[in-house]
């Protein structure tokens, strides 16, 4: 199904349900709750955490329907809302393990690069891994370690593809920020990639 179809699909689903259609949201809620427990998954790395987004997310999402004017697709919609409840559990959670700071990603040089990037086994034998799995291992590893703000707008905006506006809207943060930010993170992915290239010139 295309990408303008199922939006259509959307639009005569919402319009439904905005009337009192339960099955019409439920509908919704299944064509769209995979994307959401994804976006969730990715964001705190928890399962148990992306469940219980993804319930809240389209508990928030019904108990606004009428509120929504489908001034952007519902898919966009339920996905900030999603995005929004994520953020405040990573911040809820931040505040939790404030005792462990120490623990947090590493330290970026004024010039944007990382300080003393750690070794990591990335180098995983090649007979067990193809280049590229490990490659993608290597970069998700490099996400993880990103400090939680650069790994935000890093997920929102090249793994889920919102725009700046968008991401300014659920972080509350200006555009400028979430460019600098994003930048940052960008430049501390390259490093990981370079790293991994670069790893079979080390010496011993």
């Amino acid at each position: 199904m295309s990408d303008e179809v199922a939006t259509e699909d959307d639009r005569q689903l919402l319009a439904r349900a905005q009337d009192g259609d339960m099955s019409a949201f439920e509908a919704l809620v299944e064509a769209h709750q995979d994307k959401v427990y994804g976006l969730a998954l990715r964001m705190t790395r928890s399962e148990a955490d992306a469940a219980e987004i993804t319930q809240d997310t389209f508990l928030s999402a019904y108990q606004h329907l009428k509120d929504f004017r489908g001034d952007a697709a519902f898919g966009s919609w339920v996905h900030r809302i999603a995005a929004n409840h994520a953020l405040m559990r990573l911040r809820h959670r931040r505040v939790a393990q404030a005792a462990e700071a120490e623990l947090q990603g590493p330290e970026f040089t004024p010039r944007g690069t990382l300080a003393d990037y750690p070794v990591t086994d990335w180098s995983r034998d090649a007979e067990e891994k193809a280049l590229d799995a490990e490659l993608g291992q290597a970069i998700r590893q490099a996400a993880d370690r990103l400090p939680e703000g650069y790994r935000e707008v890093f997920l929102l905006k090249d793994v889920d593809g919102l725009s700046y506006e968008q991401i300014a809207e659920v972080t509350g943060d200006s555009i400028p920020a979430i460019k600098s930010r994003l930048h940052r993170a960008r430049l501390a992915l390259r490093e990981a990639i370079d790293t991994f290239y670069n790893r079979d010139n080390r010496g011993p």
